[in-house]
């Protein structure tokens, strides 16, 4: 169905080959058969086939690559989502030899009028950057550029490029902070989790902590209970201290994201409760408390991470939420990980007027039928009572009633959290101790009889008669006990022979002979370290003095605190809050600055308002032309207006340049003033041009005051005109853009004026009186000499949005030769230049020390075998889309070497190779030369292969310049510029250059041309190019020629050489891998 004629058929298999996709079936084997779809005319087989390579054009780089050509294409599709699917395509290629492409079509993507599009370019970007960090600066120049975009689909993706890119460039936010606020309430959801969190840190570093003069008054307050002097002193520096005032940046950010509270998305409350935690009063922040109590209701993966985050604040901010207690009680249905949560939550909100309730829930909760959320009960049930000493001992009795409960993982719990209570105050309790060392006998769980022996071991003190009789029966079942058990052995015979040494001596000596050939290294270390402490020898025992101490020392209290306790340190929210480490990728919340930073940087200068209060002449005068009609409205409504000026066709022309572009376009009077501004004509004819269009829109008011602004600028001479361009053109390069659609319209508007410059000269010739020889003769002067440089200037300027009204035969030019040369000089030189330029490629030596040399194979590496190779730009006689490659063998062995050849090559997709013939014997000292012929596919990538000999294997492998991939074209000037035509736009690359030293003389720059790349020069057809006596200000043009050797593309090279050895570069190829990387090359060569 895919190879069908028909494109409902191959609209049928695409759908069946998405549903396949979306039901996660493996759909990569039909890539071939897909990709041969990409250029189908049909829109919705095409989107369809975009969605498939999108997903699979990773995998498959190979046959991806040998596509490129026609996703390029679809970058200038007319259809907005084809474009943003070819530019999603070509970044999920992860090829580096394709860098510059996607760099050329993330930029003009940056620049397209369609948002999706421009959405499309700021998801690259961290694309790109992952392939290549070295991309770092031009990717942030069009990430600047679209933070300046007021598009709500674009805000998001680009704070995310951002991110990604150069979050250290807070830089870039300062002028975008107040319309990202502003937007933030308008953008996708997602975007707003990206813009939320970026603005976070972003705040962290431009305001005051709101809540600093709280924690200096609490501090003061602490110090008012001493009465020294020095406390005196710093209190009335905690009083001096200027009240806080939030900066209405800071107040504007809170203010614009407390409606998102209500958003349907949890991850959008989520950032906000985050941002209010880190960023708001404390005051201010339990308005988040209800939303993030809502999202208790969604999904269990919500509850976890929103619970998470919940744990960690209700530790700072305690009050949140205690309105909402009944919000975390349990439920049956709840999972493990939501219980053990929910259960953090409640004991981090308990106090003296709410934990009995809690307690109560809690006494419910140990009945359930999940041991895990039991003992995680138990343990909240001891911090509880760590945390409030009123309710210390009911909790205690509580808990050793549960050691008489059934189940063992109960009693063993209880029994760990018991010990830990009982630290706190032993002798209180010594009854509990005593009751604990009879269930040692019944309790199996190797932690909790291990916690039953430290204590009695700990506190023998208050169990004299009990403690010993627990390690006689211990050390009859020492050899079945678990280690750790073991361990806790040890240490209670130990601290029972420094305090009751007459009862348990033998029993004490008895364990430790049992340790001393124990299978675990740790007991048996445990053992002699012990022997040696307690029962000292004549040899040592310099520490026994010491063990009571060292055994019987008092142990703090443990602190019983909640494992959330340190994780505010982590932005919440964030992936290494929930872990409790550090991801990769996180980015560290700044500390708050202790001054505050210049709050004027965020200050953005409106120049729109001022403009539209100047008067008409003044903004003429000092506004460039492409500032002018930025707005939508307005364009609209010059359309309207001025479109009786042009015939059907023009008038068509224009209508669908200004459809392409959004550009302001075809105004009678604009035209006027553009041929005013660009200085030539004469003032006859637009004035001439001038009264016609006020005939025609005499209703219009905007023509009156473009036919006002005429007069008031009408007054420049014949000098002024032919300089007028010059100024025109610095003008425009001084001026900064700062808008795409501005950039674009200046363009179109500079082409345009030369058209409508023509138009209001035969117009104004027709309706205008007779004019006077002199004003004649002053029209010539001032006509003919800019006649040459007219098709060229527009050339220049053409962009890819003015390809389809591009002219591709320009008007002829006048030819200054023939004014002051007879016709039989000018045969002679047009000859003569043609004999010189057309020579046909000059033709490689066939010895092989005259040819640029590599090095495929040392000596030393081949054991006595160098091998090296060059390029011989001959055409391969087996096959002509083959690049010929010339090896020679030297044999520096003793030996002679047999049977050289090559063996197992592995190419790239679309790769091939002919080998050279086998060499049967190369003597010792010899050389030979063969020649073996390689397809490189259009590309630079290496073709590798096994170079054999008869006893060895050795890999190497011959990587080409891009130069050597083509071969010289033979073409006139004219076909020359009519295929240059063609291949502008994204096709075309324009570079300028100093030239070196070596390059002082045009021969020199067409033999470094040459060199770099196998391309011929096109003949001159022009007498300034290559004449003996040129014109002083023209410019030197050589124009190279060549095409590919596999797909036969064209690469046309243009080297425009100044009056000041300053060269312009243009390549152009429609191949943009080729093109790049041949611009690179010839750069090198020229500037050396």
């Amino acid at each position: 169905m895919l190879d069908s004629n028909k494109d409902s058929l191959k609209l049928e298999a695409m759908k069946r080959i998405v549903a396949m996709m979306a039901r996660g079936k493996n759909a990569s084997d039909l890539f071939p058969a897909v990709v041969k779809n990409v250029a189908c005319k049909n829109i919705e087989v095409k989107k369809l086939v975009y969605v498939y390579l999108v997903r699979y054009a990773e995998e498959q780089q190979d046959l991806a690559l040998l596509s490129i050509s026609t996703f390029q294409r679809g970058l200038k599709d007319p259809n907005q989502l084809i474009r943003a699917s070819a530019l999603r395509v070509l970044s999920s290629i992860r090829v580096t030899i394709i860098i510059p492409i996607m760099m050329l079509a993330i930029k003009d993507a940056a620049s397209d009028m369609s948002p999706y599009v421009r959405k499309t370019a700021a998801h690259a970007i961290p694309k790109l950057y992952s392939l290549d960090p070295e991309q770092k600066e031009p990717l942030i120049e069009v990430i600047e550029k679209l933070l300046a975009d007021k598009t709500t689909l674009v805000a998001g993706s680009v704070v995310m490029a951002f991110e990604g890119v150069c979050p250290e460039r807070i830089d870039l936010i300062h002028k975008n902070y107040r319309k990202l606020c502003n937007l933030l309430i308008d953008v996708e959801e997602w975007g707003q989790v990206v813009i939320i969190n970026m603005l976070t840190r972003y705040a962290r570093t431009q305001f005051l902590n709101p809540n600093a003069n709280e924690v200096l008054l609490e501090e003061g307050e602490e110090k008012e209970f001493y009465g020294s002097d020095e406390e005196e002193g710093k209190e009335e520096k905690v009083e001096k201290k200027k009240p806080y005032v939030m900066d209405p940046d800071h107040r504007l950010l809170l203010r614009n994201t407390k409606p998102l509270l209500q958003s349907r998305n949890a991850a959008v409350v989520m950032a906000v409760a985050q941002l209010y935690f880190h960023l708001a009063p404390k005051a201010e922040v339990g308005v988040t408390a209800k939303a993030l109590v809502r999202l208790l209701r969604s999904h269990s993966e919500v509850q976890f991470v929103v619970l998470q985050n919940v744990a960690t604040m209700s530790i700072k901010r305690k009050g949140m939420f205690e309105t909402y207690l009944k919000s975390f009680y349990i439920r049956s249905t709840d999972p493990t990980q939501i219980k053990v949560l929910k259960l953090e939550v409640l004991t981090n909100l308990a106090t003296e007027t709410s934990i009995s309730i809690i307690l109560r829930e809690f006494q419910t909760y140990i009945k359930s039928m999940d041991k895990d959320f039991v003992a995680a009960t138990i343990q909240a049930i001891g911090r509880c009572a760590t945390n409030i000493g009123e309710v210390r001992d009911t909790c205690l009795n509580g808990l050793v009633q549960l050691l008489s409960n059934r189940d063992e993982l109960v009693v063993a719990e209880s029994v760990v959290v018991i010990k830990k209570l009982l630290q706190m105050q032993p002798e209180q309790h010594s009854d509990i101790i005593k009751h604990m060392a009879k269930l040692i006998e019944n309790i199996q769980v190797p932690m909790a009889r291990a916690s039953i022996l430290w204590l009695i071991g700990e506190y023998c003190e208050h169990v004299p008669k009990i403690a010993p009789d627990v390690l006689r029966k211990m050390a009859k079942s020492f050899t079945s006990e678990e280690d750790i058990v073991k361990l806790q052995i040890l240490n209670l015979a130990a601290k029972l022979y420094l305090t009751n040494s007459k009862q348990t001596k033998l029993l004490t000596q008895y364990v430790l002979n049992l340790a001393k050939y124990d299978q675990n290294y740790d007991i048996r270390d445990r053992a002699r370290f012990i022997r040696q402490l307690i029962v000292p020898t004549d040899k040592g025992g310099a520490l026994s003095k010491y063990a009571k101490k060292l055994f019987l020392a008092l142990k703090p209290a443990p602190i019983l605190e909640s494992p959330f306790k340190d994780r505010d340190h982590f932005q919440l929210g964030s992936l290494s809050h929930l872990l409790n480490v550090k991801a990769g990728g996180y980015q560290e919340l700044p500390d708050w600055p202790e001054t505050a930073p210049d709050p004027s940087v965020r200050n953005v200068e409106v120049m729109d308002a001022v403009e539209t209060v100047l008067d008409p002449v003044l903004a003429f005068r000092q506004v460039p032309e492409w500032t002018k009609s930025s707005s939508r409205e307005k364009r609209k409504e010059k359309k309207k207006v001025e479109k009786p000026f042009y015939s059907d066709s023009e008038d068509e022309s224009r209508l669908t340049e200004s459809a392409d572009s959004d550009s302001n376009t075809g105004s009678g009077s604009e035209s006027s003033s553009a041929t005013e501004e660009s200085d030539s004509g004469s003032k006859s004819e637009d004035s001439g041009g001038e009264s016609e269009s006020e005939q025609q829109e005499k209703p219009n008011r905007k023509a009156d005051k473009s036919s006002r602004a005429q007069r008031v600028t009408q007054e420049t001479g014949d000098s002024e005109r032919s300089s007028g361009e010059e100024r025109r053109t610095a003008k425009k390069t001084t001026e900064p853009r700062s808008e795409s659609e501005s950039e674009e319209e200046g363009k179109e508007s500079s082409s345009e004026s030369s058209e409508s410059e023509s138009e209001s000269e035969t117009e104004s010739k027709e309706e205008s009186e007779p004019d006077t020889e002199a004003k004649r003769n002053a029209k010539k002067k001032a006509i003919t000499p800019r006649a040459p440089d007219k098709p060229r200037e527009e050339k220049q300027e053409v962009s890819l949005l003015d390809l389809d009204d591009f002219d591709l035969n320009p008007s002829p030019r006048v030819n200054p030769v023939n004014s002051f040369m007879s016709s039989s000089l000018v045969a002679d030189l047009e000859g003569l230049s043609l004999t010189h330029s057309a020579l046909p490629p000059p033709t490689i030596s066939p010895t092989f020390s005259s040819l640029k040399t590599y090095e495929l194979l040392h000596r030393l590496t081949g054991e006595g075998l160098a091998v090296g190779y060059c390029f011989g730009r001959q055409p391969f006689v087996r096959d002509p889309h083959m690049v010929t490659v010339q090896i020679q063998f030297t044999n520096h062995m003793d030996t002679e070497a047999r049977n050289l050849r090559v063996r197992e090559p592995r190419l790239q997709s679309g790769m091939r190779i002919k080998e050279f013939p086998e060499i049967e014997v190369l003597p010792p000292g010899e050389t030979v030369t063969t020649v073996m012929g390689i397809d490189f596919c259009d590309s630079t990538q290496a073709a590798n292969f096994q170079l054999c000999t008869h006893t060895r294997k050795f890999c190497v492998s011959i990587q080409p310049p891009v130069g050597e991939l083509m071969a010289p074209v033979f073409m006139l000037e004219n076909e020359f510029k009519k295929e240059q035509g063609q291949l502008m736009g994204m096709n075309e690359i324009k570079e300028t250059l100093v030239l070196g030293e070596a390059c002082q003389s045009d021969y020199a720059i067409v033999q470094r041309v040459t060199a770099a790349a196998n391309v011929g020069q096109v003949p001159c057809g022009s007498d300034q190019e290559y004449s003996s006596t040129p014109p002083p200000c023209s410019p030197l043009v050589s124009r190279f020629a060549g095409k590919t050797m596999t797909s036969n593309s064209l690469v046309l090279v243009t080297v425009i050489t100044k009056r000041d050895r300053t060269a312009q570069l243009t390549v152009n190829c429609e191949k943009m891998v080729i093109g790049t990387m041949l611009v690179k090359d010839i750069l090198h060569a020229l500037s050396q």
